[in-house]
């Protein structure tokens, strides 16, 4: 892979995007490894956890490449949407692995859009995120409209999207946009702590999760019913009859 790095150390991917040149910004290469990384490390029986990063001290992902796409028609802007939201985003938000963004420095645009789509998100102190697509002329194109009034609420994205501005770490943690405000010190090994917490616990449990709190942002989908029908297939595993057990003798479960 050209832009992307992955390690694999203690059950933990960390998948890099490492484009420090262009302060790590999303082309299409980029995007088509970053699923390529994603895909391998989720059928990974040796992976637990997903931490997603970038390279470098000042940018997590600063955004798009624009030159990349600044001549495009109506027509290749919506295949561009499309293709990068199935291909990428929409992995990342549903897969069965834990994935935990550690953003460090700037998130911006389909930086941030990447990093919403996993399933939360850990920043250091100088961090910087925003989604400045309307100062383009353009709107997010990579599901911005749709995750940050999920997780900030209508109000604040809309004053996000509509002003192009940027909020620092500590405003992120108060709108909720972030779980944790850490140094960039702190930035990776405070992520990895998370992770280990994270291993205790069932694997496919945490799966199941992850799909049940997914279903209630999906249209036409009855979440309740779906979190039912998961809580019932818990009861046919080995995992299950290991944690119960576990508990009932006072040791710690082996998962």
């Amino acid at each position: 892979m050209n832009n992307v790095l992955i390690s694999t150390e203690n059950n933990i991917a960390t998948i890099t995007v490492d484009r420090p040149s262009k302060l790590n910004a999303l082309n299409a290469e980029t995007i088509a490894e970053l699923a390529e990384a994603v895909g391998n490390a989720e059928d990974d029986d040796d992976v637990r956890v997903i931490v997603l990063t970038g390279s470098g001290e000042k940018a997590f992902v600063a955004g798009a490449d624009i030159s990349e796409f600044a001549d495009y028609d109506e027509s290749e802007g919506r295949k561009l949407a499309g293709k990068g939201q199935k291909e990428l985003f929409d992995l990342l938000e549903n897969c069965s692995k834990p994935i935990i963004a550690a953003v460090n420095g700037f998130a911006l645009g389909g930086g941030l859009e990447l990093a919403m789509a996993a399933h939360f998100r850990v920043a250091s102190d100088n961090a910087r995120l925003g989604l400045p697509e309307t100062s383009l002329g353009v709107i997010p194109g990579y599901g911005g409209t749709q995750r940050l009034p999920q997780l900030v609420g209508k109000g604040r994205a809309m004053e996000m999207i509509m002003t192009a501005g940027m909020i620092d770490a500590n405003q992120a943690l108060t709108y909720g946009l972030v779980n944790h405000v850490v140094t960039q010190e702190e930035l990776l090994e405070f992520t990895y702590g998370i992770a280990k917490k994270i291993m205790r616990n069932s694997p496919m449990a945490i799966s199941a999760a992850i799909d049940s709190v997914n279903a209630g942002y999906v249209d036409g989908t009855d979440g309740y019913q779906v979190e039912i029908d998961n809580f019932g297939s818990c009861f046919g595993t080995e995992e299950f009859v290991e944690g119960t057990t576990a508990f009932l003798e006072k040791r710690r479960a082996e998962f």
